[in-house]
């Protein structure tokens, strides 16, 4: 064994790195985190390097045994396809340093966070979210037919040190995600600064679009962890019958701002029964990844809002048809595609009530969900720890999933009879006037869509599962 020499007192030395070092403090350092993050960038950075150099099809035969134990189809595809968009950014001239930011945001935070929510397991007890969604403000600059955001005004905003301290909290907790929703985010200044003061946060941020310019496009890519999904009815006929003359077109402006900037976007479609065809189609989705965009958000019209209508919903025969056509289409474009009602597969059913995210309105009330409009807490009297252990939001998780069959994953249309009975338990009130309506006057219509939407979802689950579920 090599041991280490000291000279004598007042000898002249020559400094060597390893004489400095104590050995035991280098043993810590190789075996501790320092080193294990330095390895990480590595192979990120080689990775980023390396990608765009070879093809397709060998970049996804590296994952061929990843994707063979994944347990569900649909988990399967988007996983591939994920994989496969992130191939494509990394080897694209215009989103290859948004693509890379991206991944380095990641890569780079994830240990942080995955300590967060480890330790705040620990000392809770119960899991932490993993994204939150917050509704700053309610103010838009658009006055859309049906919609009641030009009633409200700046004072109704969420005021900027609760805001601050949400996002703190959520942070704290290890959450790496935050989606803005409204209302118009561009609205707000307090929600510009917002994303400027956390860069190690992404935010994916519904918007109308039109107020994303060329300036607010540089300012958007020098920040590097916004990603814009801009919503449409459909083509420019549809937008603009919903959302006044001209939108589309400012809408179209939008997405080439933010395209020639690097900047990654995508669409945000809300099918209904008059345009479910229209947004699950080929041409529709075509042109849209034409436009640049590298991701598309489908919704299912819900029956809520302070005058919901049921026969805006897609029927029960539309919602399945669209499931089969947005599997067909995420094996097909070069896009990914996320519908957040025909797709309970990926995440296991209902992710709201705390499971994985909450919605926090522009007045403080923490809903179990946006499209959920009720609360029994405010982020302004409770912090998010204790809104997640609240009886209304432990109520919610308890039951979930409501149902085996994983294409019912909804609580207010799939398995309305949860959401009535978990308002009652949780003591939870209606967050604006009208809210309530889907628990009393059409709660009995809601039974009868969910009723018939099950008998064919139930079919449609075990042709693709192979397994008979039990309907009683």
């Amino acid at each position: 064994m090599r041991t280490r020499t000291t000279s004598a007192p007042g000898a002249k030395t020559s400094p060597r790195i390893l004489d400095a070092i104590d050995p035991a403090q280098l043993v810590n350092f190789l075996g501790g985190k320092q080193v294990r993050n330095l390895a990480l960038r590595t192979v990120l950075e080689t990775t980023i390097r390396i990608v765009p150099h070879i093809s397709e099809t060998r970049f996804m035969g590296l994952f061929d045994r990843t994707l063979a134990n994944v347990q569900y189809p649909e988990r399967r595809e988007v996983l591939a396809e994920t994989l496969l968009m992130t191939k494509r950014l990394l080897s694209s001239q215009e989103y290859r340093k948004s693509a890379a930011t991206l991944l380095r945001r990641i890569v780079g935070e994830q240990s942080k966070y995955t300590h967060a929510q480890a330790a705040f397991i620990q000392k809770h007890g119960v899991k932490p979210l993993d994204l939150i969604v917050i509704s700053p403000s309610m103010r838009c600059n658009l006055h859309c037919y049906g919609c009641y955001a030009g009633e409200y005004s700046k004072a109704d905003d969420l005021p900027a040190d609760v805001l601050k301290r949400v996002i703190a909290e959520a942070k704290d907790m290890g959450v790496h995600l935050a989606v803005i929703s409204g209302g118009e985010p561009f609205i707000s200044y307090d929600v510009l600064q917002t994303w400027e003061d956390n860069p190690d946060l992404s935010f994916i941020v519904y918007t109308n679009g039109t107020l994303i310019d060329a300036s607010m496009a540089r300012r958007l890519a020098k920040m590097g962890n916004v990603y814009p999904a801009i919503s449409v009815e459909g083509f420019e006929p549809e937008t603009d019958q919903r959302r006044g003359k001209g939108t589309f077109a400012r809408v179209l402006g939008a997405m080439e701002n933010l395209r020639q900037e690097g900047v990654l976007f995508g669409f945000s479609a809300t099918a209904t029964r008059a345009n479910n065809e229209l947004v699950s189609s080929s041409e529709f989705v075509d042109f849209f990844v034409h436009k640049g965009c590298m991701m598309g958000w489908y919704f299912n019209y819900m029956p809520v809002g302070r005058t919901p209508d049921l026969d805006l919903m897609p029927t029960p025969e539309q919602r399945i048809a669209r499931w089969r056509r947005v599997r067909e289409l995420r094996r097909t474009k070069p896009i990914l595609l996320a519908d957040f009602w025909c797709d309970g597969a990926l995440a296991g059913g209902c992710i709201a009530g705390g499971r994985a995210y909450l919605h926090v309105t522009c007045t403080g009330d923490a809903e179990p969900c946006v499209f959920a409009h009720f609360a029994a807490d405010n982020v302004k009297d409770k912090s998010l720890t204790e809104i997640i252990k609240s009886p209304l939001f432990c109520a919610i998780r308890s039951r979930q999933p409501y149902s085996p069959n994983l294409l019912r994953p909804c609580m207010i249309i799939d398995n309305p009879d949860v959401l009535r009975t978990v308002v009652v338990e949780g003591g939870a009130h209606p967050t604006h006037e009208g809210a309530d309506t889907i628990v009393g006057p059409l709660a009995s219509r809601l039974d009868s869509y969910a009723f018939e939407y099950g008998k064919l979802a139930d079919s449609a689950w075990e042709a693709e599962h192979g397994n008979t579920l039990d309907r009683h």
